[in-house]
């Protein structure tokens, strides 16, 4: 922290520490490596980029290894949400969502269900149809899932100044299901792709020092409770810290990488076997259609040096350098960002791990402007779907390093978990 505003705090200009990037803010300002990385692991994060990169095809196919799409998926590669390593949007109206999705679940019906989410063995009850994630789109005899619908409510807001603007309130239902309809109870919540820079960075941060911001009871009375949500590693079993996705649903970044692959794209890997994806039991066609598992490479689509390479791409994105951290406007607006208490969540800096790996993950200063932890964010964004520990109001603090270059790589300016907050014209 700091209270004065006259000039930049040191190193303020390189948030990724030693890796930042200091090449051209321009539409490829998210798809630069670390710069601190070796020439080796360069080499490695470019064979990832390559994979992250690959349309995925439907089984069979004559390609190798490169087939086992969906059935039933939301993309058919990485790159497709996270264009250029940015953020996603809410789709244009007519148009199919791709870089945006719904997240599905139903409350426990059960005492066994129940007690599995008491004890940390699952995070959520899955929709019994269709599963933890709307999939909108299906391989060749296959039918989609469903088509997510949106509405927009304009709602009028008076400022202090008398001015009036308008916020966007959504609404979200699906529409064209295709195997039956949802479960009365079921909760949708939707999500827009995050943004892919400084994730191995934010893996680096020591636990104990999230640990140490939270305040589930507001034991300081500064009106800020943000706690951890405990989630499941897959490799390990334990419970470990969340850091990435929406609502801090998973520990690791490999983790995350693995579900997306399942989730997304409907590819097996060593954390996520089931070659179907997410086709659950009442869509049998679907788990019965071919695979795309080629015994030579491994038993599962996506084989461990794949899902790794991926993961390493994923960690070594740099974030890009700060513009004008010195000038008068910025940090007037940095004076203003701090006494509104924006940075009571948004914490800017943090030292990174002695022990993290790679080497260039180590011992950096950098600057997310983020806790990592989640906090209720109130009726108005509440998706009413828990995840975890996480309730249906609470949402992890989005990292906001690289926010300005938002509309440079991916050419909007619609923010939070929905896309609903826009940049005023």
């Amino acid at each position: 922290m700091t209270d004065d505003f006259s000039k930049a705090e040191k190193f303020e200009r390189w948030p990724a520490g030693a890796g930042t990037s200091k090449k051209h803010f321009n539409a490829d300002a998210f798809s630069h490596f670390l710069s601190n990385l070796s020439f080796e692991e360069e080499q490695l994060a470019k064979v990832g980029n390559g994979i992250f990169k690959k349309i995925w095809v439907s089984s069979p196919a004559s390609t190798r290894a490169s087939d086992g799409l969906g059935p039933l998926f939301n993309a058919r590669a990485c790159q497709h949400c996270h264009l250029k390593d940015g953020r996603g949007r809410p789709p244009a109206e007519g148009d199919d969502a791709v870089s945006m999705f719904l997240r599905l679940s139903v409350p426990p019906g059960t005492e066994a269900q129940e007690a599995a989410l008491r004890a940390g063995e699952i995070g959520l009850i899955p929709e019994p149809t269709y599963g933890t994630q709307l999939q909108n789109f299906a391989v060749p005899g296959h039918s989609a899932e469903g088509r997510m619908v949106i509405r927009y409510e304009e709602l009028p807001v008076t400022l202090n100044g008398g001015e009036t603007i308008y916020l966007r309130k959504p609404s979200y239902s699906i529409d064209e299901l295709a195997y039956g309809p949802l479960s009365p109870d079921t909760r949708l919540s939707p999500r827009v792709a995050n943004q892919m820079i400084g994730l191995g960075l934010l893996e680096a941060i020591h636990e104990g020092d999230l640990l140490a911001l939270a305040d589930p009871e507001d034991a300081d009375g500064d009106g800020i409770s943000g706690r951890p949500n405990w989630v499941r590693d897959d490799e390990s079993g334990k419970m470990l810290v969340g850091r990435f996705g929406w609502k801090a649903g998973n520990p690791t970044v490999r983790q995350q990488s693995a579900h997306a692959f399942t989730g997304d794209i409907g590819i097996s890997t060593s954390m996520t076997p089931a070659h179907w994806g997410e086709c659950t039991e009442k869509q049998e066609d679907c788990r019965s259609a071919p695979d795309g598992v080629q015994l030579a490479f491994g038993e599962v689509e996506a084989p461990d040096n794949v899902l790794d390479l991926v993961t390493f791409y994923a960690r070594n994105l740099a974030v890009p350098a700060r513009r004008d951290p010195d000038d008068t406007d910025v940090l007037a607006g940095k004076a203003l960002f701090y006494d509104a208490g924006c940075v009571s969540c948004h914490t800017p800096k943090f030292v990174t791990r002695r022990d993290a790996r790679p080497e260039a993950h180590a011992f950096q200063l950098i600057w997310p402007y983020s806790d990592l932890l989640l906090h209720d964010m109130g009726e108005g964004l509440a998706d009413n779907r828990p995840e975890w520990k996480a309730n249906g109001r609470e949402w992890r603090t989005a990292p906001l390093w690289g926010i300005g270059l938002t509309e440079t790589v991916n050419g909007h300016t619609k923010f939070l978990h929905d896309g609903r907050a826009q940049e005023s014209a």
